[in-house]
């Protein structure tokens, strides 16, 4: 397994009343059942292209082809998308600190002029399935005024939409968009895997991470032994009080995908009067702003701690130093030292307050373990929502919100 899912600090035997007695985690392990018989059912029907991607290599020759030619070509590659088209994208580009990609999420306009002021040296990935989304498009039509059409590649939906027509126009490389894959499930597909490749990152072992939780799942005989089932499992048991879910990285390397994942959880869950809050908190800096709340707040969360073994330690504070300034305890130690005893400390510190909290311990933060972390979220949160009686795979009110945006626009040009 490429990392460990440890729930002790989740349940009443181990924290006090706070936590989840053993009997009612016990049979939210046993509902998730249900949901992971349709899991089966919906891979051995291809019925949901999240479940296939990582068993495929068949797409990749073709997508290392385009990033081969993006990294020869441009000293920076920017990405334009927003969503489920561009934080999977940030999740896996975070693995290479020196990754020549820049994300253009946001429609900030003194950033997309900074970009645009360095001329030919950069190349834009555009990504949206719909063509249409109104950020990605203003974005996409500013740089395309000013930028050689040949900077370009499209990643969009087959059939007509607003891309595709630029694209015509002006002679931009399309690749097609999965029409069967929605934004935040489709990482494994080119929309993740292209970034990643750009990035230099190996594609093939995101998705053999990820192939690997799949088969763990879905082959199981004891459902207990499942770690995207007895997460789900943990929400489940804490729905009724459960007003929010901390997700809390103890490596910057992991803050976009804690972010990917706040999206993942949202979207999928929060329908209906349904779904916990996600916050993503930054260990340690966040000890510093939100810890108090916490551990003497309302008793409503769910805390997942995010520990990577293989956190880059960088130079040691010679003691001499550390003895001028009264620090011993900093003496010999480095800055990842003392990120991984920030989190031992803030673990120690919500158990003892007796707040429900589990750990997500990574050996090595490499492509097959984020791979197999992200498909594990994917299958937690699709659990959930089955579980439920939700579909996690629609978003109606974000949709409501994109058309006021634009109705809003063309009463404002009248």
């Amino acid at each position: 397994m490429r990392y460990k899912h440890l729930i002790g600090n989740c349940l009443a035997a181990e924290i006090g009343p706070g936590g989840i007695a053993q009997e009612d985690y016990a049979r939210a392990v046993k509902d998730t059942g249900r949901a992971l018989e349709r899991l089966s059912a919906w891979r051995e029907a291809g019925s949901h292209p999240f479940l296939l991607y990582p068993a495929r290599s068949d797409d990749l020759p073709a997508l290392e082809e385009k990033a081969l030619e993006l990294r020869h070509r441009f000293c920076r590659i920017a990405v334009i998308g927003v969503g489920g088209a561009s934080l999977g994208g940030q999740a896996v580009a975070a693995c290479n600190p020196e990754s020549p990609l820049v994300f253009l999420d946001n429609p900030d306009g003194a950033r997309l002029d900074m970009l645009l002021a360095q001329g030919a040296e950069t190349g834009y990935l555009v990504i949206s399935k719909s063509g249409a989304t109104a950020e990605t498009l203003a974005q996409t039509l500013l740089a395309l005024s000013r930028v050689p059409a040949e900077n370009f590649i499209f990643v969009t939906g087959p059939g007509e939409n607003p891309l595709r027509r630029l694209a015509d126009q002006h002679g931009v490389c399309v690749i097609d968009h999965d029409p069967d894959i929605g934004g935040r499930f489709s990482v494994f597909s080119a929309v993740g895997m292209l970034p990643a490749m750009i990035a230099g990152l190996d594609a093939a072992e995101f998705r053999k991470g990820a192939n690997e939780v799949l088969a763990t799942t879905l082959d199981a005989a004891e459902l207990a032994q499942v770690s995207p089932a007895s997460g789900a499992a943990l929400t489940l048991s804490l729905t009724p009080r459960l007003a929010a879910a901390v997700f809390m990285p103890y490596d910057d390397r992991l803050l976009p995908f804690a972010h990917w994942q706040s999206q993942l959880w949202a979207e999928s869950l929060g329908k209906n009067g349904n779904g916990a809050t996600p916050v993503v908190a930054r260990g340690a800096v966040d000890q510093h702003s939100q810890l108090q709340l916490y551990l003497d707040g309302p008793a409503d969360k769910l805390f997942t701690l995010l520990i990577t073994g293989s956190l880059p330690g960088g130079t040691t504070i010679a003691p001499e130093i550390a003895e001028q300034a009264g620090a011993d305890y900093l003496a010999g130690r480095s800055l990842g030292d003392l990120m991984r005893a920030e989190a031992h400390a803030t673990r120690d510190a919500i158990r003892e307050a007796g707040r429900p909290l589990r750990e997500i311990v990574l050996a090595e933060l490499n492509e097959a373990a984020l791979g197999a972390l992200m498909m594990h979220f994917m299958l937690e949160t699709v659990i959930i929502a089955l579980s439920l009686n939700i579909d996690p795979f629609d978003q109606p009110a974000v949709e409501r919100g994109k058309q006021l945006a634009r109705d809003y626009l063309r009463r404002e040009g009248s």
